[in-house]
């Protein structure tokens, strides 16, 4: 037997044994990468569901997309315990433009993050002193093509499973519990590797202290650039493209030094994408369906065998095989029957566009990018602070599919988990459910609208408009002829281009409305001037049935935002105007209209005391009408004398607001300029 440290491989596993180096298959170093991260319980769509801190990390990290991770999450974790999901590949189907390509990318570059840490790097071998044994010309040492791990070589080392179980135990001591969970992730040595280890045998007669001599242990190499550990095949056209993209094929140099013509050497797999991510890798394979049928094939073998086969030769590969592909792609290679076993092998995981218009903000600063902008003539670009909103509202809405029981409005506020009047989160969870019944995939819940790719060409167009360039801001209104330019060209469906310009209308209804109450608090010269008369509505339903309520009618109560005792005036003729503007007639409209915010604002204040009830637009609308009409003469009034500046008093107004929207409000002399002129025009009133 073997003396005490006297190989490479000795080392090695001793270190296994210790903890400070690891052996696990794939699926195993994904799911321990993913579980070890934070989780949390979240609420999507009415539902609750996982979220995953480790998605969340990074610069530029996912945004959404709760169902796809938990899906991919619970396949990996489902592969990783020995379950069905081992022998299938996991695939991403959905439109373009949904960020397919952009998770695979981040789940790759964290698994290269992850085997970066000293105790989860990988390892491999090499056969060096090959001269001495001969056949190999001048090539003296050999790599394992596949990056196997020297614990799959320990557990072939001897052609008795016995021997070798003995060799664990006595060499390395290894429990038998140790050595049968070793024996859980068994696979044979590719045949090259086992060709090599058996000339090796032949050559020291089998003395395993020699044997070990030619072996050196290596870590797989981390570079991104040579594919290996996380490797890419996209779908080339049907000409350029073959199966030695994938699997490799005989190498005319090696042939030049091999004398053995049945030495599986002679192949070069390293030449294909699947042996540099044989080693305990992820193989992604972009629109999977896009390939010609042969190659297609080749994964269905590679897929449910986890063998890279030529010429009857075999390599077994440790990999996660992640593919993605577009709808229209995926329904053509369903229509053609003969194809179904590869769909059988695969988990398919339907991808759907981001809803939520609160995440989608955070999307949109990815399009529109984080760095400093500059117009044509490299002066600094400014943006306007309502631009995200009125573009992330835009992309979502047409991302919503109409439905008899909510308005497209109801629709989008309920995704994004905000109160939309007296619809619940469950009737948007049943819509979505009526929807997900149907067969087809692009009728469901998300799954058609402008991706993040047409956002992108949108605030291109915006960008490169002499509007934008001339006054240095890009200015939220101009979005939306910028996307209805975008609807126009890349739009080919008549249907959806029609649905996607009413979207546009509604859309540009709700920016007037968002215009409606900046304007106010550049009026009142105080950014959260309609925030605190909406609270100031909401305090007082809340006080006018107070039993300590006196006849001045002061009401004392403790702000939960703050914790401090508060005093606020009940003004019922306050309380009557802004219920006659939400077209509250009837004292039983109104009692049961403020029995449903008082609800609300015990449900949310509980679990978030900075709630302010700005989501919901109705009472917002209504409070900024009452405060316009009641400040200022009605709003037609503070349009006139904007919109007429030939007095003193007009223009010191205008100056006044135009100083608190560059000072307090973020905005730019362009942007408000151009804004104001907005407000005085009658366009898009609802």
């Amino acid at each position: 037997m073997v003396k005490k440290n006297t190989s490479a491989l000795h080392q090695h596993l001793v270190e296994v044994k210790k903890g400070t180096r690891c052996f696990e298959n794939a699926f195993q170093g994904v799911a321990r990468m993913i579980l070890d991260s934070d989780i949390e319980k979240v609420v999507v769509n009415g539902k609750t569901t996982y979220d995953f801190s480790i998605f969340r990390t990074g610069k530029k990290h996912i945004i959404g997309m709760y169902d796809e991770i938990n899906s991919f999450v619970s396949y990996v974790k489902d592969a990783s315990e020995n379950g069905s999901s081992k022998e299938m590949a996991f695939v991403l189907v959905g439109e373009p433009g949904n960020g397919k390509t952009f998770l695979v990318d981040f789940v790759c570059s964290k698994y290269r993050e992850f085997l970066s840490q000293e105790i989860n790097r990988k390892y491999s071998f090499r056969w060096s002193g090959l001269d001495k044994i001969g056949g190999y010309g001048k090539i003296s040492s050999i790599e394992s093509q596949t990056y196997e791990d020297p614990m799959i070589l320990a557990m072939n080392i001897t052609d008795e499973p016995d021997k070798t179980r003995e060799f664990l135990s006595k060499e390395i001591g290894f429990s038998d519990n140790e050595i049968e969970t070793l024996w859980g992730d068994y696979r044979p040595l590719g045949a090259c590797t086992a060709f090599i280890l058996n000339s090796i045998r032949n050559y020291t007669n089998g003395d395993l202290a020699k044997m070990l001599e030619f072996v050196q242990i290596i870590p797989v190499p981390m570079t991104e650039s040579l594919g290996t550990v996380t490797g890419k095949y996209a779908a080339k056209d049907k000409i350029t493209s073959s199966a030695v993209d994938l699997l490799g094929e005989e190498s005319i140099q090696r042939l030049l030094h091999i004398t053995e013509t049945n030495n599986p050497y002679r192949f070069d797999l390293r030449r294909g994408a699947l042996a540099r991510v044989a080693g305990g890798g992820v193989h992604f394979s972009d629109e999977i369906f896009k390939n010609k049928k042969d190659l297609v094939q080749v994964y269905l073998g590679v897929i449910q065998n986890r063998n890279i086969e030529i010429d009857g030769y075999k390599w077994p590969i440790d990999t996660l095989i992640i593919a993605t592909s577009n709808n229209s792609e995926f329904n053509r290679f369903l229509a053609e029957k003969e194809e179904a076993p590869i769909v059988d092998r695969c988990r398919i995981c339907y991808v759907s566009h981001n809803t939520n218009y609160k995440l989608q903000k955070d999307l949109t600063i990815y399009a529109i990018g984080n760095e400093t902008r500059t117009t044509l003539d490299r002066e600094y670009l400014h943006q306007d602070p309502n631009l995200n909103h009125a573009a992330s509202v835009t992309v979502v809405l047409t991302r919503l599919a109409r439905s008899e029981k909510l308005t497209p409005i109801e629709t989008m506020k309920l995704a994004a988990g905000e109160v939309a009047g007296e619809k619940s989160i469950k009737t948007l969870a049943e819509v979505i459910d009526t929807l997900n019944q149907n067969p087809d995939i692009t009728k469901r819940f998300g799954q058609k609208g402008l991706g993040q790719r047409n956002l992108g060409r949108a605030i291109q167009l915006l960008n490169e408009s002499s509007e934008t360039n001339e006054g240095r801001c890009m200015f939220a209104y101009d979005i939306f002829k910028a996307l209805e330019r975008i609807i126009l060209d890349y739009v080919t469906d008549a249907n959806d281009r029609a649905k996607y310009l009413e979207d546009l209308k509604t859309a540009k209804g709700l920016y007037r409305e968002r215009i409606m109450t900046e304007m106010f608090n550049a009026y009142m010269d105080e950014p959260l001037a309609i925030r605190k008369d909406v609270m100031s509505y909401v305090n007082m339903i809340i006080g006018i049935d107070a039993e300590n309520l006196g006849p001045d009618k002061m009401w004392k109560y403790k702000d939960p935002q703050s914790g401090e005792l508060r005093a606020l005036k009940i003004d019922e003729r306050y309380i009557n105007s802004v219920e006659d503007r939400l077209g509250l007639k009837t004292s039983e409209q109104r009692e049961t209209f403020r029995t449903s915010i008082r609800k609300i604002y015990g449900q949310k204040i509980s679990v978030d005391p900075d709630y302010d009830f700005m989501d919901n637009l109705e009472l917002v609308k209504a409070v900024t009408d009452v405060r316009l009409k009641s400040d200022i003469a009605g709003a037609g009034s503070l349009i006139g004398a904007l919109a007429n500046r030939t007095n003193e008093e007009n223009q010191k107004l205008y100056d006044r607001m135009v100083d608190t929207m560059l000072n307090k409000l973020g905005y730019c002399k362009t942007c408000a300029q151009k804004t104001i002129e907005y407000f005085c025009t009658q366009e898009d009133e609802n």
